[in-house]
């Protein structure tokens, strides 16, 4: 990081800033004027909506405004219009951004090269690459993690990923949109440690959140309403500044979106009629109305909900179909009606995988749950197609991340899709989905694309989606994240009020405060295992250390040791030993060159299938076996990912028993004849075909997305002579495998939140089913549209602008380990040659 030796050093300066996303129609930000010194730290804060993930991109110059005057590092490169492109360029090599959607901003499949992305832009020497990703893993207790996937981690291990993504390009300025939104407190602790060091380093640091705790950290706090600026001071300045005001609820909004006390201060209702409901809802000095409460003549829950247990949770284990171990163990717990249990643990303890299964939208692997009497799992399989759908009646689930549960054109529209799908009348429908807006207050937002809402509103939206269907057991994932201090408010009263009515609420939560005066019950989860559950109170003070501490799988480095004289790191990141179990960075197979590996594989696989005789058959299956030994794969693993194309196969080859009649004739029944030259080829066929999609498997579970462009580009070196942009294709390879698990995600997470809500592509009929699948098309494909331009802004905040000039972090080179596997193709190549 660059120190500056002047703290006066302007890096940014806004003047009369304004920014509209529909060309002058509405404007998100109007008349912001702002200067960013050397070395400051600026908290930047707000209600949901009022502009601040806007205003932080423009401040980390990755849009330009559409009036106003923009200055980076005292070079003007915007100026009422006029765009200086280049200053922009070279004002990004300079700054650092982690966006709120962390997933997007990653680019590779493997945490240590992702990392280093930036860095490797920046043409920083192999050597210091390797340093500065050591270090930012360890700053963010993510060292241990280096081979591992990041797009298979949990939301707040992949922000860890990111924020560590940012610190490896040391920018004069950081900007972090809500870094801390999905981090439990241990994470929260190690990026403010990290924050700290970096700001005494002489880094600026623009910092939106709704977590107002570190409030006082800050040199200067920016508050936005509605798109403009209307405080801009030091922490301690705050409050006398608004003693200044005469406009109680001006005073009261910000009190309220800086979470700085003085609200009870307030005058009393006796003495100013307007100000009570401030008291009771402060979110109304949003500008939105005061929550409602839920008449229950209008909009209530069932009567029929049972005294006594509705949730029973007993033994239940889960493993991921392609995981190693299990993500949860022996899980058991049960919830009465009306009750509040709240999931705390650290990031990637399971909390999110025990709330899909409670949903019946995966099924264990071991034990049994039941929910309102009905049976969610049967023998480790999914319930049945009536049980799916009366509990989709009387379970709703709001995911972690609300954009992926939301899908129509409007907000009005997904907040009336459960509703519709549970038979309600028109007029019913219409009255629930108002209702459950209203209280949310997001009344005003009804005709917006839910895709261009803040996090914080896409969130509410997708909670008055289901609480329009009113269930009887909500299970929330995370319910205040990116939610600003009204909707927490609003949240807060939400859960108490269902609470009230006997609906049972189970939220998973990294707010250990939000558990201790909401949830009746604590669950504590810690690498799948239940290590407490009881009585919150109980829980939260009993096992408090613990639930702040580091997890073991990621020990805690102190910054300050992992630091030199330079501020640079002492660890070795290309030193780092294996991950558990994984293939990909244990099995002798796993470290052949990938060059090597990808070639030999491919002149095997097309060998295949010119095997005609037994002995090579038999040669051919003896090298598969020995390759997938290699490997270190479970067989069962690699049997489940190949199981449809070996179904596949063994149909073609009782296809060919039945079709082919050469050879000595072995039975006749009517039409159908079996012959011995029937059962070689049937035998032939299929074996040759099991043999190159199992060895294609191995390539695939022992490559990563990464190496394999890695490879490909290598190898299309002797092309760059003749003009081909080599890089660029090997990045579009990448970023098109980097895409794949991303909309298999995205088609996942909208089919859930479709059958969540009653929807048909479960539990309906052929026709309905087929309609369901049809309207999945329309909002996956806009969610492919968002990814990408989300995936350029993560291209764009890593400074990538070609190949030219690229360092890399991992350099390819032969050893002697390819030599004898090189070899050993040739000599297996020339041996099914001799037995032809």
């Amino acid at each position: 990081m660059k120190e500056s030796s002047d703290s006066s050093t302007c890096i940014v300066s806004l003047r009369d800033v304004a920014f509209s996303y529909d060309r002058g129609h509405t404007w998100s930000l109007r008349h912001i004027s702002l200067d960013i010194h050397a070395g400051e730290r600026i908290f930047v804060v707000g209600a949901n909506g009022s502009g601040k993930s806007t205003l932080s991109r423009i401040i980390a110059a990755f849009v330009s405004p559409d009036a106003g005057r923009v200055s980076y590092f005292g070079t003007e490169t915007f100026d009422d219009g006029a765009i200086d492109a280049e200053s922009y360029r070279q004002a990004r090599h300079r700054i650092g951004m982690v966006f709120q959607n962390t997933e997007d901003q990653i680019v590779t499949t493997v945490t240590k090269d992702d990392v280093a992305f930036g860095p490797e832009n920046l043409s920083v020497p192999r050597d210091e690459i390797i340093e500065r990703v050591g270090q930012s893993l360890e700053q963010v207790s993510m060292a241990s993690s280096a081979l591992r996937d990041p797009t298979k981690m949990s939301g707040g291990q992949q922000q860890r990923v990111a924020i560590a993504g940012a610190l490896a390009m040391h920018p004069d300025l950081l900007v972090l949109d809500e870094p801390e939104a999905m981090l439990d407190s241990e994470g929260r602790q190690d990026v403010m440690q990290v924050l700290d060091e970096l700001s005494s380093r002489g880094t600026a640091i623009v910092h939106v959140t709704h977590d107002v705790e570190d409030l006082s950290a800050a040199d200067r706090v920016i508050v936005l309403d509605h798109g403009t600026l209307i405080t801009d001071c030091p922490p301690a300045s705050l409050q006398a500044a608004l003693d200044k005001s005469s406009d109680v609820h001006h005073d009261a909004h910000i009190l309220d979106a800086c979470g700085v006390p003085g609200i009870s201060d307030l005058p009393d209702a006796s003495q100013s009629g307007p100000v009570d409901s401030l008291r009771e809802h402060p979110q109304a000095a949003n500008g939105l109305k005061a929550p409602t409460p839920l008449p229950p003549s209008s909009m209530s829950w069932q009567a029929e909900i049972s005294e006594g247990t509705v949730i029973d949770v007993r033994h239940v284990s889960f493993r991921f179909s392609d995981g190693d171990h299990d993500a949860l163990r022996d899980v058991s717990f049960q919830a009465q009606r009306g009750e509040v249990i709240a999931i705390v643990g650290h990031n990637g303890s399971g909390k999110s995988t025990l709330s899909r299964l409670l949903c019946a939208l995966a099924a264990p692997t071991t034990g049994t749950i039941r929910v309102c009497g009905i049976p969610v799992t049967r023998k480790g399989k999914s319930a049945g197609r009536k049980a799916l759908k009366a509990l989709r009646h009387r379970v709703g689930y709001v995911m972690q991340h609300p954009e992926r549960q939301l899908f129509a054109d409007t907000v009005a529209d997904d907040v009336s899709y459960g509703p519709k799908n549970l038979g309600y009348s028109p007029q019913e429908v219409r009255h629930r989905a108002d209702q459950a807006m209203e209280f949310l207050g997001i009344a005003g937002l009804r005709d917006r694309s839910p895709f261009e809402l803040s996090g914080g509103q896409q969130r509410l939206a997708a909670i008055a989606g289901v609480i329009a269907c009113t269930p009887d057991v909500l299970v929330m994932d995370e319910p205040t994240a990116n939610l600003d201090s009204a909707a927490r408010t609003r949240m807060n009263a939400l859960i108490e009020d269902l609470s009230e009515r006997g609906v049972t609420i189970i939220m998973t939560t990294h707010s250990l405060e939000d558990a201790r005066t909401l949830a009746h019950r604590t669950l504590w989860l810690e690498e799948g295992e239940v290590k407490a559950f009881g009585a919150s109170a109980q829980v939260l003070n009993e096992y408090r250390h613990p639930l702040s501490a580091t997890p073991s799988t990621g020990a805690k480095h102190d910054t300050s040791a992992t630091l030199d004289t330079h501020g640079r790191s002492r660890t070795d990141v290309t030193d780092a030993g294996t991950v558990g179990d994984d293939p990909k960075a244990s099995s002798s197979f796993a470290r052949i060159d990938p060059r090597a590996k990808m070639l030999g594989c491919l002149a095997m696989m097309l060998t295949a299938f010119f095997i005609t005789t037994p002995y090579q058959l038999a040669l051919g299956a003896m090298m598969t076996l020995v390759v997938t030994a290699a490997s270190r794969i479970p067989p069962l693993r690699i049997l489940r990912s190949v199981r449809v194309f070996l179904a596949m196969f063994v149909i073609m080859g009782l296809l060919n028993l039945l079709v082919v009649h050469t050879g000595t004739i072995l039975a006749q029944w009517g039409p159908l004849t079996l012959s011995s030259g029937g059962m070689w080829s049937a035998v032939l066929y299929t074996c040759r075909f099991a043999m190159v999609i199992i060895l294609g498997a191995v390539v695939m579970q022992t490559t990563t997305p990464t190496q394999m462009t890695d490879a490909f580009e290598s190898l299309l070196k002797p092309f760059k002579m003749l003009g081909m942009h080599t890089h660029e294709i090997s990045l579009v390879m990448s970023l098109a495998l980097r895409f794949i698990p991303i909309l298999t995600k995205e088609t996942a997470s909208v089919m859930d939140a479709q059958a969540a809500r009653g929807g048909s592509v479960e539990s309906g009929g052929p026709l309905q089913r087929i309609r369901a699948v049809t309207a999945i098309i329309v909002p996956v494909f806009a969610g492919t549209l968002r990814h990408a331009d989300n995936l350029g802004l993560a291209l764009d905040a890593r400074c990538y602008e070609g190949g030219a000039n690229r360092t890399h972090l991992r350099v390819l080179r032969l050893s002697k380990r390819d030599g004898v596997f090189s070899a050993l193709v040739v000599c297996y190549i020339l041996a099914l040659l001799v037995l032809l």
